[in-house]
């Protein structure tokens, strides 16, 4: 088994081994995996965080030890927390990092780090005030950044950057915590999930007070929530319908 560590500031994690292929997730800064498969110009991982699979350019990533990795599974994780930050390499280049990123593996990768950080377990309720540090950011397939996200990379990262774990897809997420039987019983920071006509979870957003869900849907906006779902004050109408709501914390 191989391992590999992201040392560039986000890198496209695709379905297939192609540039042309879909992106289902993004690889940011400091993350580690392992490598399940290598080709000529790409390589098959599964990262660390989230089990999640798929394929990495060989361009885009550092090969590391075994042990180097075990060691990045014991190491306390730190995570830059300003919407964009950098790190300085030993010849003093810049390289640009986003909200989220791994900075605990700046010092293996030889980079230094000056910026904020987060790396304890916060409160319930610190989790509304990190997902509004997303409002706006434009919706973006497998994206996890304030330049493009989409609705389970944006509750994934809010969670994130809290201290807690969520797997990446919404009908993975949906396997987590436990359900609740009315909008009535939530509280700001659980996780409203919504299907499709065949009965598929394909939606998630986070729940705030006073019946507003704060989600990624063209863009991370904030809209009504009620039983029959997500009212969009600008369309004036419902655009996702609810399935189940669930606590994780």
């Amino acid at each position: 088994m191989d391992y590999g560590i992201c040392n560039l500031s986000v890198v496209p994690l695709r379905a297939e081994a192609s540039d042309a292929s879909e992106m289902v997730t993004q690889v940011l800064y400091g993350e580690h995996f392992k490598i399940l498969e290598t080709r000529k110009k790409w390589s098959r991982i599964r990262l660390a965080f989230d089990k999640y699979e798929g394929w990495i350019d060989n361009k885009q990533f550092f090969n590391i030890a075994e042990e180097d990795y075990s060691d990045f599974e014991k190491k306390p994780v730190g995570l830059s927390s300003d919407l964009v930050d950098f790190v300085t390499a030993p010849d003093n280049q810049l390289f640009s990092i986003c909200l989220g990123s791994n900075i605990s593996a700046a010092a293996y990768l030889k980079h230094h780090f000056e910026g904020k950080s987060v790396s304890a377990k916060h409160p319930k309720e610190h989790l509304v005030e990190t997902a509004l540090l997303y409002l706006n950011t434009p919706y973006l397939w497998g994206g996890k950044t304030p330049f493009g996200i989409d609705c389970s990379g944006f509750t994934q990262m809010v969670y994130k950057l809290n201290g807690y774990k969520l797997l990446r897809d919404a009908s993975q997420q949906a396997t987590q915590g436990e359900a609740l039987s009315f909008i009535e019983e939530s509280e700001p920071g659980d996780l409203a999930f919504f299907d499709n006509d065949e009965g598929k979870i394909t939606h998630v957003g986070i729940i705030m007070k006073d019946n507003y869900i704060i989600h990624a849907h063209g863009k991370v906006r904030i809209d009504r929530l009620d039983h029959s779902g997500i009212f969009n004050y600008e369309m004036r109408n419902h655009t996702h319908k609810l399935r189940v709501i669930k606590r994780i914390i």
